[in-house]
């Protein structure tokens, strides 16, 4: 990666807030880079290896992803679902498309949705009901509360192509299950980490606070983990809804992703 040796500020940055380098925004890496500047070289998005890093930092200052959305969706509003999970987009459809640019409603494949998923602000990360391939696992390597965990969604369960890091809130021995908050994979890489090998996503807790349609309990959706790193869309019945000031706290089951 060679990178130029100006001086950065969040106005450099492209705003993806994708969490590979390891933090949570790129205000926060912005903020870091004025004591540390070498944490510029964790963003991939200023490698040589990528395009346009600088037009996409400024498009999407121009045209966030967060727009301004009531907090609670409007009781009029119906789901608007372009087409089932199982068929096919068009290639000119998905082609160059950068979440953001065009549609807040788009992943980065340009496939619709109806809301984000947004983590609890008072946790660390996402918050996932997890259960490894082999349950046995969570007795075997003794896993407690807080120990770093790593793993990756196997498919129906999900079928991510990206490894999950993330710490333990709460461990079932008699079941396997597992709740952890992902991460990312720098604390992992820095303190060490027991590995799940594979597992099935059962289920994700956390707030809606924007959506384009009416949330129902018992109905299935189309949504964007607001921290995930691919950008892409998950499908899941919402299966518990609780109405809060600020939004709706869901747990959304039965996932799968596209």
């Amino acid at each position: 990666m060679t990178l130029p040796t100006t001086t950065y500020s969040v106005n450099d940055l492209p705003g993806l807030n994708c969490g590979v380098c390891g933090l949570r925004s790129c205000e926060e890496m912005a903020a870091r880079l004025q004591d540390n500047p070498d944490l510029i070289k964790r963003c991939i998005y200023l490698s040589d290896n990528r395009y346009e890093a600088r037009e996409i930092a400024t498009e999407n200052r121009v045209n966030p992803l967060n727009y301004p959305v009531s907090p609670v969706p409007t009781i009029n509003a119906q789901p608007t679902l372009s087409t089932c999970a199982g068929c096919a987009t068009s290639p000119s459809q998905t082609t160059s498309f950068i979440p953001g640019m065009s549609n807040p409603w788009r992943d980065s494949l340009g496939r619709e949705f109806d809301f984000y998923l947004e983590h609890f602000p008072e946790e660390p990360g996402p918050r996932e009901i997890i259960l490894p391939h082999n349950p046995l696992i969570t007795r075997e390597m003794d896993i407690q509360v807080g120990d770093i965990l790593i793993g990756r969604p196997l498919g129906m369960s999900c079928g991510c192509p990206i490894t999950h890091c993330g710490v333990a809130m709460s461990v079932d021995k008699r079941t396997g299950v597992i709740v952890w908050c992902v991460t990312g994979p720098l604390n992992p890489r820095q303190n060490g980490f027991k590995d799940l090998g594979y597992y099935i996503a059962e289920g994700y807790e956390g707030m809606i606070t924007e959506a384009r349609a009416e949330i129902k309990i018992g109905m299935r959706y189309f949504f964007q983990p607001r921290m995930c790193m691919l950008q892409w869309r998950h499908s899941g019945l919402v299966n518990f809804m609780n109405r809060t000031p600020t939004g709706y706290q869901v747990r959304v089951e039965g996932l799968w992703i596209g």
